[in-house]
């Protein structure tokens, strides 16, 4: 807990642009992760390596800032399959807990959407150059060109 309560004390402007919401909203998803996690672990096991709130931290970061699991688990000292476990226990949770589940599909067919991004960037194909000397000369001899023939002109 001592990296949330560390991340706890900055400005609100500092916690937004590096976790990605708000204190607030934090502080609910905490909240349910820990209730969960206090639910599952009552009757005792394992005990976890990481605290509901560094899965919620490893969570928020892998979507935020596109990190890798490996550099995760090398922030939070621990193995990447622990991080793969964390996200994955981290969606499911606040998704069934219903505060944060988005909309389904017919719910979003029935209301005429305000906003469209479309995305137009353009990406090169790349293909293999054929050389024209080659073809010119395949064309000369009347070669159909396959890769033995293109071999034997090569060679050439």
């Amino acid at each position: 807990m001592e990296r949330v309560g560390k991340k706890l004390k900055w400005n609100d402007e500092k916690f937004k642009r590096r976790i990605g919401t708000t204190k607030p909203v934090f502080l609910t998803m905490l909240e349910i992760l820990t209730e969960n996690h206090e639910k599952l672990h009552k009757t005792g096991g394992k005990p976890n390596d990481l605290s509901p709130g560094d899965k919620l931290l490893i969570t928020l970061k892998y979507y935020r800032e596109y990190v890798t699991m490996e550099s995760l688990a090398d922030d939070f000292n621990c193995a990447k399959s622990s991080v793969c476990r964390s996200i994955h226990w981290v969606e499911d949770t606040l998704s069934a807990d219903g505060r944060f589940q988005l909309p389904g599909k017919k719910a979003l067919e029935n209301t005429s959407p305000k906003e469209v991004a479309i995305d137009v960037t353009e990406h090169p194909i790349e293909r293999p150059q054929k050389s024209k000397r080659i073809t010119i000369q395949a064309r000369k001899k009347g070669i159909r060109l396959n890769r033995k023939s293109l071999l034997m002109l090569k060679q050439n």
